[in-house]
């Protein structure tokens, strides 16, 4: 099966178009995780993305009378651009179906390269149904994103590059994974002719979908998949990738919001340039591998694999990065409620930097503090805050981890509300468009009073609302039935401690 791929490798036809991207040290993340590490600089590419390698040699090699079908594709933007490349420098007229979510700056970015965009449906699975049927209508050419031998071919191009530029030894490649292409051609690449180096798939913790086939030694359809990776943002691996990862891929590391987000800092720091998230997951995944093998001195490399992000998105990412990084611990303390409080608090910080402070007035007995204090690269000394305020005789709650805390409650805390009765609270997403808001809201009805609200949109396919309600408890399947029947996503956080703490 390999010796197949190297010669569709080899033979690919992708540089009328992508370029041969530089593999550059990370001299911040190298001196901090004592090992040499570089990054293979896919953002680079025109529409920087590596997608252009897979959609470009597709589309090279169609026939004649294929190209002048014209050509579609479903995509949430890097496949959408890069087709939209490939067809334009090949004169072949190209459609592309979007998720009406899709960020305005990938939208115009494909229209602006000549293809016809339809905006269909709230997620990838609805747009590629509705790609199909125009297939079936228009006799279109579908050219899919991951799980076709050509495209797979294409994204392997990076791994050839990877090997003419690094013939020193090499311990481990890292690589983002959605639908499985790019890490398909480059494991099938790597271990072809040096089965010695690893190859470390990474993906989100909301979209581990190898991770969890590669569990099940079988393809897996995940029940739902996050979408702040919207770039790797896949229910389910493709079929010929799978066949590759399972005798390519050595292991899969899942990592979170927060480190995904300290990695597009980590990337910033050393390259000036801003990655997606999914273009920063495989530096979340390397700094996990090496903090759990605790290896030094090895060279190891990240594919940086795509920079479209939406600016809109940099305040959210900016607020979690220093989280992500284990450098900010979140805690709520109970402070008595009387003059020089404050004072001895901060005295018993000793001296650590505080982030963020919020109080507001509750009560003539306690006063409980939302505080961000920063702490060591790594996590050292989260621990070892809470047990010295501990020990000082304040109740310390550790809010670290708790996403309503993140999410909502640092915007909110503004004291309790004493004639509010049978408040339950839930925490929403729901897709992010103009109208969608009201639509939500239109969606409840009116039978049960809004108590609280707070929504936040920062430039994602998804936004986020906490909506406190009054239900009484008897009415309460009632109310839980009719948000079933809604259809957003949702949790309920009434008993949630940061809630209990400062807003119930």
């Amino acid at each position: 099966m390999l010796q197949k791929y190297i010669k569709k490798i080899l033979d690919a036809r992708v540089y009328d178009v992508a370029i041969e991207t530089p593999l550059t040290s990370a001299r911040f993340l190298s001196d901090r995780f004592s090992n040499n590490i570089l990054l293979k600089r896919e953002d680079l590419q025109p529409v920087f993305s590596f997608k252009i390698r897979g959609a470009y040699n597709k589309v090279a090699q169609l026939s004649e009378a294929e190209k002048a079908k014209g050509v579609i594709a479903a995509s949430a933007g890097n496949h959408a651009q890069g087709l939209a490349l490939a067809a334009q420098k090949l004169g072949i007229k190209a459609t592309i179906v979007m998720p009406q979510t899709t960020p305005e700056i990938k939208v115009n970015s494909v229209r602006s390269r000549g293809a016809k965009v339809i905006l269909k449906g709230d997620a990838f699975d609805e747009a590629a149904t509705y790609a199909h049927e125009l297939v079936e209508k228009k006799g279109y050419v579908y050219i899919p994103p991951y799980d076709d031998e050509e495209v797979i071919a294409g994204q392997g191009t990076v791994a050839m590059e990877l090997m003419w530029q690094h013939s020193a030894p090499l311990h481990a490649v890292f690589i983002p994974v959605g639908g499985g292409g790019l890490i398909a051609g480059m494991a099938a690449y790597i271990k072809y002719l040096r089965p010695d180096i690893k190859v470390i798939g990474v993906e989100s913790e909301e979209s581990a979908c190898l991770y969890e086939a590669l569990r099940h030694k079988k393809r897996v359809i995940l029940d739902e998949v996050g979408i702040f990776a919207d770039g790797v943002a896949v229910k389910q691996i493709g079929k010929l990738p799978f066949d590759i990862a399972m005798t390519c891929v050595d292991e899969v590391i899942k990592v979170t919001t927060d480190e995904i987000c300290a990695a597009i800092k980590d990337v910033f720091d050393d390259a000036r340039s801003i990655a997606e998230p999914a273009g920063a997951l495989s530096v979340a995944g390397l700094k996990k591998y090496v903090e759990r093998e605790g290896i030094e001195n090895e060279n190891l490399v990240a594919i940086v694999s795509g920079a479209n992000v939406n600016f809109d998105r940099l305040r959210y990412i900016s607020e979690r990065t220093e989280i992500g990084e284990k450098r900010e611990a979140i805690i709520a303390v109970t402070l008595p409620e009387k003059p020089g409080s404050f004072k001895r608090f901060i005295q018993a910080l000793s001296k650590r930097n505080i982030t963020e402070f919020n109080y507001r007035y509750a009560d003539q007995q306690d006063a409980r503090i939302f505080v961000g204090v920063q702490i060591e690269h790594g996590g050292k000394g989260r621990e070892e805050l809470v047990e010295s305020l501990t020990e000082a005789g304040y109740p310390v709650l550790d809010l670290t981890d708790n996403e309503l805390a993140k999410l909502h409650i640092r915007h909110m805390v503004g004291g309790h509300a004493a004639n509010v009765c049978n408040e339950k609270v839930f925490r929403f997403e729901f897709p992010e468009r103009p109208g969608a808001l009201m639509k939500f809201l239109m969606s409840l009805g009116t039978r049960w009073n809004i108590s609280m609200f707070h929504y936040r949109n920062h430039g994602a396919a998804y936004s986020r609302v906490l909506m406190g309600v009054q239900v009484e408890d008897g009415d309460k399947a009632d109310f839980v039935s009719m948000l079933d029947k809604v259809g957003f996503r949702y949790w309920e956080e009434t008993h949630n401690d940061a809630y209990q703490l400062f807003l119930g």
